[in-house]
């Protein structure tokens, strides 16, 4: 005689992960709803694009942290990975002063 195996089905299988992925999608359809109203409401200029960029890295740290289980890492791995990160941002920032796109100060 044949024995059936019966499996229980748990209600609340995945149901973190779904709660998860719901926060992360409200989270970063309110930072792009925030990104649209400032793109139409403020004049070009630096303050609106330090709003961007400051608001895109914040985007990117969520993204990395909720989907690619960043924040769920020992500490070194992150700071392994956030200090050339800052690193590549002052290059950038140094090199955009010295051509004088940026922080024009004369």
């Amino acid at each position: 005689m044949a024995h059936v195996h019966e499996h229980e089905v748990d209600e609340n299988a995945g149901a973190e992960q779904r709660k998860a992925i719901w926060r992360t999608f409200w989270i970063l359809l309110i930072l792009t709803a925030v990104e649209f109203l400032i793109a139409f409401t403020i004049e070009a200029g630096s303050l609106k694009t330090a709003i961007f960029v400051g608001m895109t890295i914040v985007k990117a740290f969520y993204i990395v942290g909720e989907f690619m289980h960043l924040k769920h890492e020992v500490k070194s791995l992150i700071w392994a990975i956030l200090i050339p990160c800052i690193f590549v941002v002052w290059l950038l920032i140094a090199l955009m002063r010295e051509g004088g796109s940026i922080f024009d100060l004369r």
